[in-house]
């Protein structure tokens, strides 16, 4: 499932993460862990990856990152507002430095005139920073808007260096 390209984009990040002296945190839902999957799938890794939660219901969000169950209620699971707060809970419960999360709807069902499949929300954060926020529409099926999330995912942390 991870292609090559994607892999060298890791590789390339942890390296540079590791000269910044950085370690990162992922907080997934729609990608299932495969921001945290595609990490650790280089070697020597684990000096930079510090953890993954994966919180694909809305109880996982609020019970391990703290997402306010009034947020999700008022602007949903996939939301600006939410992204933001998972990456927010993310670093709260650990020490990385980045956190980047993601939340959407992969697919094939689930969207809607408001939120339509492919629709993907992203947080990223750096410790002692305000968090960023970023809205995509991916075309094709659910593998492809996974795939492509990850590559987001990996291009906020790197900007983020």
């Amino acid at each position: 499932m991870i292609d090559q390209a994607t892999l060298a984009e890791a590789a390339s990040l942890l390296q540079a993460c590791r000269e910044a002296g950085l370690t990162i945190a992922t907080a997934e839902s729609c990608t299932g862990g495969l921001i945290a999957a595609t990490l650790t799938a280089i070697a020597g890794s684990s000096d930079v990856v510090d953890r993954g939660f994966v919180t694909y219901s809305n109880d996982a969000k609020t019970e391990m990152l703290g997402v306010p169950p009034e947020l999700i209620a008022g602007h949903g699971a996939v939301s600006e507002e939410v992204a933001r707060a998972m990456a927010e809970g993310a670093l709260a419960r650990c020490s990385a430095d980045l956190a980047v999360s993601v939340t959407g709807v992969a697919g094939p069902g689930g969207g809607t005139a408001e939120k339509p499949v492919g629709l993907v929300w992203f947080g990223c954060l750096r410790r002692d920073r305000a968090a960023t926020a970023l809205r995509r529409v991916f075309p094709g099926d659910r593998a492809e808007v996974r795939r492509a999330s990850v590559a987001q995912a990996l291009h906020l942390l790197r900007q983020e260096i």
